[in-house]
């Protein structure tokens, strides 16, 4: 299952201990570096091994190298990694440095102090976008059903069926469903799942989707108490299993 992963690289240990602590909570799977060049080793590494792009969340003052230089050194970075996120941290207040900063291909900025909670609306703003953006890309080669197995899926129709039986859902639930499915063996927060159905109105509190999850288990799951489609991710929100019936 895919996790959101984070690249801090700060080398304030007790400001990188908070922070790590408390977007772990959050279901955020973070690795921590120092220094400038240590944070650009751990994504070489990444790259060889093929491991998920994380998002970068970068202090612009390092005391090997300027954030600056690492925020440039990323987008020097080959294939998918030169377009990871970064988020810049800074205890600087001149707003020339954000300028450079963003001029440099930081997504966002944030000056310290700040507030443990405006750092994590901002991680889930970014996470959110880069969902949108990749959905947005692969638009024109969406298939107009989807099959996993005995389940159906029918996105012109807007019909669910379960080995040629059609599944009772609502609009909003078929919603539901096709967000989970389109994105089939990643881990969707509540958040990331009502931003990927804007154009809805979105209801007033994220655990309403919980009450959802469990109509739309009832339409498609052969048995109730031990999901094997739409799998519960305690802390985090859902994914849409890819195994075959």
């Amino acid at each position: 299952m895919a996790m959101e992963h984070i690249l801090l690289i700060e080398d304030d240990q007790r400001l990188a201990q908070m922070v790590c602590d408390y977007l772990q909570q959050f279901g955020f799977v973070l690795t921590h570096a120092l220094n400038g060049q240590l944070g650009l080793q751990k994504l070489h590494d990444a790259q060889h091994l093929a491991q998920p792009a994380p998002l970068v969340i970068l202090d612009l003052m390092l005391p090997d190298m300027d954030g600056l230089e690492v925020c440039r050194s990323i987008r020097a970075l080959p294939n998918a990694f030169a377009k990871i996120p970064v988020l810049m941290l800074t205890a600087k207040g001149d707003p020339m440095d954000r300028v450079v900063g963003l001029e440099l291909g930081a997504d966002d900025y944030l000056s310290k102090p700040f507030e443990p909670r405006e750092l994590l609306a901002r991680v889930r703003a970014i996470f959110r976008r880069q969902v949108l953006q990749s959905d947005n890309a692969s638009t024109t080669s969406r298939q107009p059903v989807l099959r996993f197995g005995r389940l159906e899926l029918d996105r012109d129709a807007r019909t669910v069926s379960v080995a040629g039986k059609t599944s009772d859902l609502t609009s909003y639930q078929f919603d539901l469903l096709m967000v989970l499915a389109e994105r089939a063996g990643r881990v969707l927060s509540r958040d990331q799942i009502m931003e990927a159905v804007r154009g809805r109105e979105l209801e007033a509190f994220d655990r309403s989707i919980d009450v959802h999850m469990g109509r739309i288990r009832a339409a498609i799951e052969d048995d109730l108490k031990s999901p094997k489609r739409i799998l519960t991710v305690r802390g985090v929100g859902y994914v849409f299993a890819k195994q075959q019936d």
